[in-house]
């Protein structure tokens, strides 16, 4: 790349969104050659204000920016100054990102090659444990010391640049530039090596963070593509953003297809509880409306009741009776029923509904119960729960195409039990407690409804052969 001028840079901003907060200050050296050809500078007037503790993290108050160029005003200049050049940065994609999205919305599509200091330090020195560049300058002895300033912290880099060139041989320093042009997309604390048998295949994928500490958990019927595509879309996703910036390590279980990775997504982030999974978390008890035959109201009961054969039948999963109770109402106000017969206010006689002209009679015999109760019932047809329709356990065999092992699921009234590799192991997991939970009986039902679709084979426990 000795032809291709090397652009350090660095940026400051007003927080780490690369979305939605700004850049106050740009700093950049263009080198060729190892000799400084060009610098650009410049504080950026975000056009909002500066949080206090990134004021007094970077020096860079309200008042200085008052006066500053806004970033649109300077893109054209910026952007042809940069445009034949490689970045170099320290945690580059977080100035990368910056740089894209203030570019964007001034109308330039910026891309540009890349190379990370902070992913270089840690191919250099695998044993070190910190890598930041206060420690790298500190390590190195070098005179020039980062200040969260955008001019001091690029000096800084390009002086860390230089000692590493002396420090380290030709050929571990090129191997080490070449491991950084091959995975330049990668997160910075990530080591490459850890993809290197990342499969192509259904499966689910843990990311953990400083202390293996459970960052999220997702799945695909591709993992690799999945896994990768996290790290290519950080600049579009401040959530993206934020896990590339803080991954350090990888896992991944495959599967034998879709619905085993889901279910067993299902499970590890509630064992996990990952801090940036919002979905699938563990949920508080849920609650569902039981309708039993010759009943002219529902009952509110506890949702675990799925697991167990029911007499009539249930109707949506809520995470509490408020939740329940308002989801019946807003039918009620709907369809014109009687808030009073289905047992959300109390009395006798005519109802208050009645009285403004909402509710059709029921509650004073102006219109049968029975048509009352078919009604309600109809109305809540689009809540209702799918009832179990098997008589006890079942086995469900899986296989992705792509898979060269199929999987056997043992579920139990909607109770997700295990998963074995074989028939005889899936016939051990049946004295697996049952324990209900909302998101694996949406994933089954979704499933179970069309199961040749997705290539499944049901069949029921007790027509396996004993183990």
């Amino acid at each position: 790349m000795s032809d291709i001028p090397l652009i350090f840079i660095d940026v400051e901003t007003t927080g780490t969104r690369t979305t939605r907060d700004r850049i106050t200050e740009i700093a950049a050296l263009k080198v060729v050659d190892g000799h400084i050809l060009e610098c650009w500078s410049s504080l950026i007037n975000p056009r909002c204000r500066v949080p206090s503790h990134i004021s007094q993290l970077t020096g860079i108050y309200d008042e200085m920016l008052s006066n500053a160029p806004t970033f649109e005003q300077i893109a054209a200049e910026l952007f042809n100054w940069l445009a034949d050049g490689c970045l170099v940065a320290h945690n580059a994609r977080f100035d990368y990102g910056f740089l894209r999205n203030e570019f964007k919305r001034s109308g330039f599509n910026f891309r540009a090659s890349l190379m990370c200091t902070l992913r270089i330090s840690r191919r250099l020195a695998p044993d070190e444990t910190h890598h930041n560049l206060k420690a790298l300058v500190h390590r190195f002895n070098i005179a020039a010391a980062p200040t969260h300033r955008a001019q001091d912290d690029v000096f800084a880099l390009w002086h860390l640049w230089q000692t590493w060139k002396k420090c380290f041989d030709g050929t571990s320093w090129q191997a080490a530039l070449g491991d950084e042009q091959r995975h330049k997309t990668l997160p910075a604390h990530l080591n490459s090596e850890q993809l290197a048998g990342l499969p192509s295949s259904p499966g689910v994928y843990l990311f953990y963070g400083h202390n293996r500490l459970p960052l999220y958990v997702g799945k695909s019927i591709n993992l690799r593509s999945r896994v990768l595509g996290h790290f290519q879309r950080d600049h579009q996703d401040d959530k993206e953003m934020r896990l590339t910036q803080q991954v350090q390590h990888i896992e991944w279980e495959e599967t034998a297809g879709d619905m085993g990775a889901q279910l067993r997504e299902a499970q590890l982030v509630k064992q996990l509880m990952p801090i940036m999974n919002r979905q699938l978390r563990r949920q508080g008890k849920l609650r569902t409306w039981h309708w039993p035959a010759e009943q002219h109201a529902p009952t509110l009961i506890d949702g675990s009741a799925l697991s167990q054969p029911q007499a009539g039948k249930l109707y949506g999963l809520f995470r509490g009776a408020k939740e329940a109770n308002n989801a019946l109402r807003s039918i009620c106000e709907a369809q014109q029923l009687c808030p009073q017969v289905l047992g959300l206010e109390k009395g006798n006689g005519r109802c208050f509904a009645h009285q403004l002209g909402k509710c059709t009679g029921a509650c004073c015999g102006k219109e049968p119960l029975e048509d009352h109760t078919k009604r309600s019932q109809e109305a809540m047809e689009k809540l209702q729960v799918g009832t179990w329709p098997w008589p006890g356990r079942i086995v469900i065999r899986e296989k992705h195409q792509s898979s060269s092992d199929a999987a056997y699921h043992v579920v139990d009234h909607w109770c997700y039990l295990g998963s074995a590799m074989t028939l005889r192991a899936a016939k051990k997991l049946q004295n697996a407690a049952p324990q209900f939970d909302a998101d694996t009986y949406r994933i089954l039902n979704r499933f179970l409804r069309h199961p040749q679709q997705h290539q499944l084979t049901i069949t029921a426990l007790e027509q396996l052969p004993h183990a």
